[in-house]
């Protein structure tokens, strides 16, 4: 009876999402007022990470600060990287950080899929230092991070072990760790589609780093994910059922998550407000 009740919660939830759409945030069409003395500006940064510095772009919001600031990860090979997303963030008041995985875009260093899990966790340290925290306006104690695709599940191992992030967001999330028993010859091929602007790797050497990954699946993370506001948002990509699967079980451990189902493809190229509006609403709701 439990799991039925949870399957009609879950089912409430999706289908609410797929048709009930509020009027857009201001922050998505209205530029803030000018601040003269902290004007909203970015900066290039150089994070370290596995002995070299990934390349990143910080999106600062205008105003003294600190600001809350969101880690916004792309995914594999990340062709969209969701930077209109990361300006609607800003409008809003908060900071958006971006970055590119080691071997990914200009990043030095190889591409690996154990490396991006060790990125992540080194841009958030990056962020917390004083010095950084400092110099970018960031109130460490208001940081969320979110990602697309493979960046979503990046998000969900990272977020499930860190606790002094205020939130976690997955955007059509891909579950690479279910991956790892699937066939070789189909992790190559899922490889050859994505590897663009990668170095250090081959289809190959891509699909045999995917067997390893068994331990990182979003079961795995549910235990650490319900402990902090998490926010999926599915599409009609064919990964919905995994992200649905692991609300349910965040959900069942009396976790606070929200789920949206929008029906536009994986990179939500016909619903890019709706993608902003969701996100910022959710962001309103965090604690100050």
């Amino acid at each position: 009876m439990k799991s039925l009740l949870l399957a009609a919660c879950a089912a409430l939830a999706i289908g609410s999402g797929a048709t009930a759409q509020t009027r857009p945030p201001a922050a998505i069409f209205t530029d803030p007022p000018a601040d003269a003395l902290n004007p909203a500006r970015s900066e290039v940064l150089h994070i370290p990470s596995g002995g070299v510095q990934i390349n990143g772009l910080a999106y600062l919001a205008a105003g003294a600060g600190p600001h809350p600031t969101a880690v916004i990860l792309h995914g594999l090979p990340g062709n969209e990287k969701n930077l209109d997303l990361a300006q609607a963030v800003r409008r809003a008041g908060w900071n958006a950080i971006t970055f590119n995985y080691r071997g990914s875009w200009g990043s030095p260093g190889s591409f690996s899929f154990a490396g991006n899990l060790d990125d992540a966790k080194a841009v958030l340290a990056y962020l917390r230092d004083p010095a950084t925290a400092k110099r970018l306006r960031i109130d460490p104690r208001r940081i969320v991070i979110m990602g697309h695709s493979m960046g979503g599940w990046v998000t969900s191992q990272v977020a499930a072990s860190d606790d002094g992030l205020l939130g976690a967001a997955l955007i059509s999330a891909a579950d690479m760790g279910d991956r790892a028993g699937a066939p070789k010859a189909q992790l190559v091929a899922v490889a050859a589609d994505n590897m663009e602007a990668l170095a250090g790797v081959t289809a190959e050497s891509m699909a045999d780093q995917m067997t390893t990954l068994g331990a990182y699946t979003f079961a795995a993370a549910a235990p650490g994910l319900a402990k902090k506001p998490l926010l999926v948002l599915t599409s009609d990509d064919g990964l919905a059922p995994q992200a649905e699967k692991l609300f349910m079980d965040v959900k069942q451990r009396g976790g606070r998550a929200a789920i949206v189902h929008a029906r536009t493809d994986h990179g939500w190229n016909t619903a890019r407000i709706r993608l902003e509006t969701e996100i910022l609403n959710w962001l309103a709701t965090l604690p100050k």
